[in-house]
């Protein structure tokens, strides 16, 4: 017979309002007592599914301090306003949380006393793990893990995207730019570069995929990598970026060595960023919805009885502009 709140109390000795209060992670009770009632909870095998969700009233949208970079801000900005205004339009409060592994995330969460949370971008799973256990309905954006909501772009048919226009250009040495594999929507580009590149019926070139390192400034990291790429005895002739904040500083870099863009390099990025299509030469991309994505975020929180895994994916397409166009 699975455990009930009465048991729970009476193995912890706590009362029954407190035990409710520390499962619903409500105020009025200190983090050791919240967590020693929700550990207790876990022995005895008590089903966290069947604490009642009541109305949303306040929304945390949660963003890890990696991205919050200005390099990241003009993807991450637009999804924060399309989650505010879904919010805004059915009464729900939202607030901006910016968190980090070595910060104490629980407490900076319980400040804003959210009903539930929103988190965009990459996350530690044991970051997740801890955000999970205050009960509060949780959904992923721009990320996907097992046992998860989320609601992601297409990140493998923007790759696929990406890479098929590029070798529909006759392009046939074409290099990668990409950040850590270890992230949802990196890997997934990633995937359908290779896979545009195996239809084709070529073999990728380990020597032009770069992966960028996570240290140092951004900016550096791309002119190192370009000046490799391009000191290759065969070098490429078409680049794709795992974002637009990379293409963008790769075809200035190659500009100012001399390079014709699109002539000797053909360049696409990803996420088309309002800087993107300002760019001299404006820089072809892949286009994200990214308002929808932080609204279909909240309308998967208002659902009522929905998939503990369920997964939402937003279509992308490509926009070609004169970083890639031959014509």
């Amino acid at each position: 017979m699975p455990a009930t709140i009465r048991d729970i109390a009476k193995a912890t000795n706590y009362s029954i309002g407190t035990v409710s209060r520390a499962l619903k992670s409500q105020d009025g009770l200190t983090e050791k007592t919240r967590a020693r009632i929700r550990a207790v909870a876990r022995e005895l095998g008590y089903d966290f599914g069947k604490l009642r969700q009541g109305e949303l009233r306040r929304v945390a949208f949660l963003l890890h301090r990696q991205h919050d970079t200005r390099s990241s801000s003009p993807f991450y900005l637009p999804v924060l306003h399309g989650a505010e205004e879904a919010c805004r339009r059915r009464g729900i409060a939202l607030s901006f949380v910016v968190v980090g592994p070595a910060e104490p995330v629980l407490e900076l969460v319980r400040v804003h006393q959210p009903d539930a949370l929103l988190c965009a971008g990459f996350f530690e799973a044991e970051l997740l793990d801890a955000l999970r256990e205050t009960g509060k309905p949780l959904v992923l954006l721009d990320m996907r893990l097992p046992g998860y909501r989320s609601v992601n772009p297409d990140h493998q048919l923007g790759g696929y995207l990406a890479t098929r226009h590029l070798l529909s250009l006759g392009r046939k040495r074409i290099a990668m730019l990409c950040g850590s594999l270890a992230h949802h929507s990196i890997h997934e580009r990633s995937r359908g570069f290779r896979k545009a590149l195996f239809e084709a019926r070529l073999l990728a070139d380990p020597e032009l995929e770069v992966q960028l390192p996570r240290v140092g400034d951004p900016s550096d990291n791309v002119r190192r990598a370009m000046d490799a790429l391009l000191a290759l005895p065969k070098r490429p002739d078409a680049l794709f970026c795992y974002n637009d904040s990379t293409a963008l500083a790769a075809m200035q870099h190659c500009l100012e060595r001399g390079l014709k863009i699109p002539h000797d390099l053909a360049i696409v990025g990803f996420d088309d960023i309002q800087a993107a299509a300002s760019a001299i030469p404006p820089l072809s991309s892949i286009a994200i919805d990214k308002e929808a994505l932080g609204a279909l975020g909240v309308e998967l929180l208002l659902e009522k009885h929905p998939a503990p895994d369920a997964d939402r994916t937003l279509p992308v397409q490509l926009v070609v502009r004169e970083s890639s166009d031959d014509s």
